[in-house]
């Protein structure tokens, strides 16, 4: 038994040494500059001063009686409802069809993945030269008024043009986790559903799509999560504007903190930003984990 025991502590303490490294670069690069962000928000800090002042609330206070403020999580929470449905719907329907595929799977996959392997300011600003230079030309060549200009330079379609390229891009890890959920479906389920008589829509709705609950949590938190904290693509295409149409709540944060040297209102801001994330992905976990194959 006391060997039992030491063995049991000697592995303990290699699972420590194994984690610790990975917790200490958790804490200095995501916790403590959490907690300074935190600090800085009750403070009346510019950016470079060594001192600063506590003011509690009044970064808070003031951010909430800013209507610029308002409109820009508006128009962030618009962005992330169209970066979801679209992303979801594609990714979906891009495993099913990619799982589907007898032969030259891998070399399709692997094409479809290419958009994730460049950056989302390099994909930006190509798209910036086909919205100002091919779009307008395809539209007076047909004749289509609302395509005879670049549609950034319009506030009723910058931003669905913005979160178009988003799509784009973004839809290539969701096809893979989901094609990651379709392996693990066991094929005898879809052989007895046939020779049942059920629809292709039943056989998705009570066979596929429980096993892919898991994958589905996962992909829509992270998407959720890279639409509200969107930035490169907007400040790529249109930096906010036209008139202040696409001015998300990252492009706030930014021109708070580095143009107007307002850095404790702009942690104010961030911390506002945290909580919603946190707030969002524990709704989604948490209705996600009522369904799935156990349920």
């Amino acid at each position: 038994m006391k060997k039992s025991s030491r063995e049991s502590v000697a592995d303990r303490m290699t699972n420590v040494l194994f984690t610790l490294p990975a917790l200490l670069l958790y804490c200095v690069f995501f916790i403590y500059p959490v907690l300074l962000g935190i600090n800085y928000s009750f403070t009346d800090w510019n950016g470079i001063a060594k001192e600063y002042t506590y003011i509690g609330f009044q970064n808070y206070r003031n951010l909430f009686k800013n209507p610029f403020f308002w409109q820009s999580m508006r128009i962030t929470l618009m962005y992330t409802l169209m970066l979801v449905v679209g992303v979801m719907f594609l990714s979906l329907v891009l495993s099913l069809s990619l799982n589907s595929m007898k032969h030259f799977q891998t070399f399709t996959k692997s094409i479809f993945f290419v958009p994730a392997m460049i950056g989302g300011v390099t994909i930006a600003l190509i798209f910036d030269q086909i919205y100002y230079r091919v779009i307008p030309v395809i539209g007076h060549a047909l004749g289509i008024s609302a395509l005879s200009q670049s549609p950034l330079a319009t506030t009723k379609t910058a931003l669905i043009a913005i979160v178009a390229v988003n799509i784009w891009q973004a839809t290539a890890m969701p096809t893979l986790i989901f094609m990651a959920g379709l392996q693990s479906v066991p094929g005898d389920l879809y052989e007895s559903a046939m020779l049942d008589g059920a629809s292709a829509w039943k056989r998705f709705r009570y066979i596929t799509f429980p096993y892919l609950v898991p994958t589905f949590t996962i992909n829509m938190v992270l998407t959720i999560k890279a639409g509200i904290v969107t930035f490169d693509y907007v400040w790529a295409l249109t930096q906010g504007g036209p008139s202040r149409s696409t001015n998300v709540i990252g492009i706030m944060i930014y021109n708070d903190a580095f143009n107007n040297m307002k850095f404790s209102l702009a942690n104010a801001e961030s911390m506002v930003l945290f909580l919603i994330i946190a707030v969002l992905s524990a709704i989604q976990i948490k209705l996600s984990s009522k369904g799935g194959v156990d349920g």
